[in-house]
């Protein structure tokens, strides 16, 4: 029951969104009787829960009107009231308390240009509000809070918005008539300028087929051309290895004349005399 709740609030939730632009976070307007149902039930905090019900963040809102209506209540009302404070206050211009409900209409007006979520217990103002086309209702219900699907005025609303943009307003035919006529009356200029030699078509009213183009410009190269695949050599993977077949005598040759390489590849040492002569020129030096 809970799953089947929670998708039908998500279906009304797209339809206002879809049909009527509302974004998140969503506005939410609450009035007197809603927050005393809040604080009656302990469904608080109220923000949270609301967000629980719409599954996307809210922001609450109220009116001046409707917090002076708690606080003239008395003594049974002020938690209501001190709650309904703590809320922000949307601006609906009334210098004096007027009632709740009628305040709540004002602020919604005809187009709910602020695109407000209105939650309130009181039944008779929620029929009055299904008659204005994109407002979402929310009321409680003991313990649980509900979205109200679309009235039915609501949705037949949204189909006859959808009609009127299938087709085009008078205003829209007048201007599409007096363009073709311009055209037309182009077009027939230049045929008769080209039946006389005195001219030819504007290219700008010729249709983008039936120009001609030159021959030259069209590159042949532009082509898509598929490549043909060939046979190409075994895989390297899959081919076996060829033995190394070394013969015994090569090797033995190899190594024998490795060692005679190995005497013959030693450097001899050039010797020097400088310091046999510098010894005999001091023997002779001393005698």
């Amino acid at each position: 029951m809970r799953f089947k709740k929670q998708k039908n609030h998500r279906k009304t939730v797209r339809f206002f969104s879809v049909c009527f632009g509302f974004r998140k976070p969503f506005k939410v307007l609450c009035d007197g009787t809603f927050v005393h149902h809040l604080l009656q039930n302990n469904l608080t905090p109220a923000d949270k829960v609301i967000a629980n019900c719409l599954s996307a963040p809210v922001t609450l809102f109220t009116t001046s009107c409707v917090v002076r209506e708690l606080n003239s209540l008395g003594a049974s009302q002020s938690a209501s009231y001190r709650a309904a404070r703590q809320i922000t206050i949307a601006r609906c211009d009334h210098e004096k308390r007027i009632k709740a409900d009628a305040c709540i209409e004002e602020v919604i007006g005809e187009q709910n240009s602020e695109h407000f979520f209105v939650a309130t217990q009181d039944a008779d103002l929620r029929k009055k509000l299904q008659q204005i086309p994109n407002v979402p209702l929310i009321f409680g219900l003991r313990n649980a809070l509900f979205l109200e699907k679309p009235s039915k005025f609501q949705r037949e609303y949204v189909k006859l918005s959808e009609e009127k943009r299938l087709h085009m307003t008078e205003k829209e035919n007048k201007a599409l008539a007096k363009r073709i006529g311009s055209i037309s009356a182009k077009v027939d200029a230049g045929d008769s300028s080209d039946e006389e030699g005195l001219g030819h078509h504007s290219p700008g009213l010729q249709p983008h087929n039936t120009r001609n183009y030159p021959v030259i410009n069209r590159d042949v190269k532009d082509r898509v051309r598929f490549k043909r695949k060939k046979a190409k050599g075994p895989n390297p993977l899959s081919v076996k290895k060829k033995k190394s077949q070394e013969k015994p005598n090569v090797a033995a040759g190899k190594e024998a004349k490795g060692d005679d390489d190995d005497g013959q590849s030693k450097r001899k040492r050039k010797r020097t005399r400088r310091g046999k002569k510098v010894s005999e020129g001091a023997d002779g030096m001393a005698r």
